[in-house]
């Protein structure tokens, strides 16, 4: 192993090279405009994994945009890690707030990153987190190290919500066949305190429509007399939790897990700073669900938000209305045992239930995702930790995230395989905003973690 380490060591102003050639193609997979830089990137990907050794690559066509596949059998005898990652990103806007064109990728130090940190979009989100894998795999591939077999499956469509990924994985099950599924989308607490990422949310997403007159009305000839759809949906949003951050729906706490003292108390190892917790998203103070940490708020609590809300005029200058119709995009992050559709039927209800009878409501289900756990106890976990410990010299301890990545649960019934989520990005990476970046440092110890996991998990 020291030998690929040292491999590692030589080449690493290289793999940053490479990866800025990545970073330089926008492969915005939301907007159709971008249609041939995305197609662009998955070729780039295959033409890497090819570079690094991989056998069978192919870009495979879906209803989508393309899944890129490769692989590296040494024996049947031995066990089969199955690599995911994305090479679609978010879009960049608001171009404005980026310091530099956001597919220009430079380095910059930090106060966080003191070695420098790689700004770009999709550097931490996820083409320098899955680009590590494709280098790792090329160290232990150059110095024969490789313990055991490896196969790669590389999307293009994550930020949209994985249209292709079900289908092309039921359609391929005997091809990605594995033992277990390495994936590095999500971050670890912080460099001092290393971390392997064993829970995640699900996800509830809903578009909901209020709908008052028959047109929008002259604000002085009906103002008083009517329902501002504006103002009802502004107080029924409010009215979905309570002073104490409690989701009113009716049964929505039903089917949550209930998490053990013990199971708690070791979350909470980990020192949640408030004063910089704060200071790092410029808030003066915190708020949420009373009997909870900030810690356990944003891991093992379901939470309810309004992601945007609209309607009547927002142009320049003054039109006095009263619209006809407002609407407004809310998200449920669910924890095990509720489900998407479980969670969305009882939002519907609830929200129709509480509208006023002189306006109409509309409720449209959007993409939803099932939460996922992986013990601490079991193998997958174990050689993951074992490996950042050796790569970072400091104890890692496990960790719940609060975000969402709805294919672990959809890889695990298919493929009947666990995922181990392996991030190295840190929340402040500012992912899918403005100046996004990944640290150098980070990043390195990325592709140092990774054949250690291989060696680890294959013992």
């Amino acid at each position: 192993m020291q030998e690929t380490l040292n491999y590692i060591q030589e080449n690493k102003q290289r793999y940053v090279d490479e990866l800025f050639e990545l970073l330089r193609i926008a492969s915005i997979s939301a907007d159709p405009a971008y249609k041939d830089e995305v197609l662009k990137c998955a070729d780039e990907v295959s033409k890497f994994l090819k570079d690094a050794g991989a056998d069978a690559v192919e870009v495979c066509s879906t209803e989508g945009y393309p899944i890129v596949y490769g692989e590296k059998i040494l024996s049947k005898d031995l066990p089969t890690v199955l690599v995911y990652g994305h090479y679609d990103v978010q879009p960049p806007d608001p171009l404005e707030l980026w310091t530099k064109p956001p597919f220009e990728p430079y380095i910059q130090k930090t106060e966080i990153h003191p070695d420098g940190a790689i700004f770009a979009r999709g550097s931490a989100d996820d083409k320098g987190q899955f680009f590590m894998h494709i280098k790792a795999f090329e160290a232990m591939m150059k110095t024969d190290t490789l313990p055991c077999n490896v196969k790669f499956i590389f999307e293009g469509e994550e930020e949209v919500g994985s249209k292709s990924l079900e289908s092309f994985v039921k359609e391929n099950k005997e091809k990605l066949s594995c033992d277990v599924i390495l994936i590095s989308d999500t971050h670890i607490y912080s460099n001092e305190q290393p971390t392997v990422t064993t829970g995640l949310r699900g996800l509830s997403y809903v578009e909901v429509e209020v709908e008052g007159p028959n047109r929008d009305l002259h604000s002085g000839l009906y103002g008083g007399a009517v329902p501002n759809p504006i103002h009802v949906l502004s107080r029924m949003i409010a009215n979905l939790i309570d002073e104490n951050g409690h989701i009113t729906i009716d049964g929505f706490y039903d089917n949550v897990e209930t998490v053990s003292d013990e199971e708690r108390a070791a979350m909470n190892k980990l020192k949640d700073d408030q004063e910089h917790f704060k200071k790092s998203i410029g808030l003066n103070g915190v708020e949420g669900e009373n009997g909870y940490t900030t810690l356990e708020r944003t891991s093992i609590r379901p939470t309810l938000d309004c992601n945007g809300i609209w309607g009547g005029y927002i142009g320049e200058g003054a039109k006095t209305v009263i619209p006809s119709k407002a609407f407004a995009k809310i998200s449920m992050r669910l924890v095990p045992y509720q489900t998407p559709e479980e969670i969305t039927e009882k939002f519907t209800k609830y929200f129709e239930k509480i509208a006023p009878s002189n306006v109409k409501i509309k409720v449209t289900p959007h993409h939803g995702g099932m939460p996922y756990v992986l013990p601490s106890n079991t193998k997958e976990f174990l050689a993951a930790k074992t490996a950042m410990e050796t790569a970072f010299g400091k104890e890692v301890l496990p960790y719940r995230s609060g975000g969402s990545i709805p294919i672990t649960a959809m890889f695990e019934e298919v493929l009947q395989a666990k995922s181990v989520l392996m991030g190295f990005g840190l929340d402040s990476d500012a992912i899918h905003s403005p100046n996004e970046h990944y640290g150098l440092f980070n990043f390195y110890k990325g592709i140092e973690s990774i054949p250690l996991f291989f060696e680890n998990y294959t013992k």
